[in-house]
This record gives C-alpha cells, sequence and structure tokens, in this order.
C-alpha cells in the first residue's frame, strides 16, 4: 500500500526520487557486497553486473548496495522485494541468470533461493 505524506517533497527530493525511478519501480533489489558475508572485490564484481544489466535492459527495477544483510556469511546475498527472495552466493554469472529471470521475467530462480519472506 503506498502511503502519501502531506509534507511536499522539496524540488531536490522530488528529482532524486524521479531519477532513481521510484515511480515506476516494480521491485527493489538490495545486494551485500561485504567484507562480512564474501570479499568486497567479489560482491562488487557482482554488483558491477547488475548495475549493468539493469541498467541494459531497462528493468524497472531499483537497486542498492548494502554492506551488510546480517547474514555474515555464504555471499554475496541479494533479496528481492515485493517478493521477499533471498539469494545467497550471488556471483557475477548467478546475478546474469537473476537479472534475466527474476527481474526481467519474474520467475525466481528456485535452485539459489534460500528463503522467501514477503513483507507486507
Amino acid at each position: 500500500m503506498e502511503k502519501i505524506s502531506t509534507a511536499l517533497p522539496s524540488a531536490t527530493v522530488s528529482a532524486a526520487l524521479a531519477k532513481i525511478g521510484l515511480a515506476g519501480a516494480q521491485r527493489h533489489v538490495f545486494l551485500c557486497v561485504g567484507p562480512d558475508c564474501c570479499a568486497t572485490a567479489d560482491g562488487l564484481a557482482t554488483w558491477e553486473v547488475l548495475k549493468a544489466r539493469l541498467g541494459e535492459l531497462g528493468v524497472p527495477v531499483m537497486r542498492t548496495k548494502a554492506a551488510c544483510l546480517r547474514v555474515c556469511s555464504g555471499g554475496p546475498w541479494m533479496v528481492v522485494y515485493p517478493e521477499g527472495v533471498w539469494y545467497g552466493g550471488v556471483t557475477p554469472e548467478r546475478c546474469e541468470r537473476i537479472v534475466r529471470e527474476h527481474l526481467t521475467g519474474g520467475r525466481p530462480v528456485a535452485e539459489w533461493v534460500a528463503v522467501e519472506r514477503r513483507l507486507e
């Protein structure tokens, strides 16, 4: 459910929200890039693939790079909302498939789903 604020955002905030594509976003992806769950270099390599592929495909997905999703092993970790799908061990190659099948096609990659917990 979308909440409507009675306070009007400033022009700067409105421009930032437009830039990230909030109005048209269908999903929000968080990717932990380490250093606790994985080597930071591995997390950042996966982040670069995620960022590039979403941009190339024009997929209406917001993305957030995180330093910790509090699962401090088996990373990089990715969580996709609104479905609440958590993926562990997301390599650049796995990220490609997740973008293609889940973020573009709407079907989670079942064999890599660690847990699914929709938040409502």
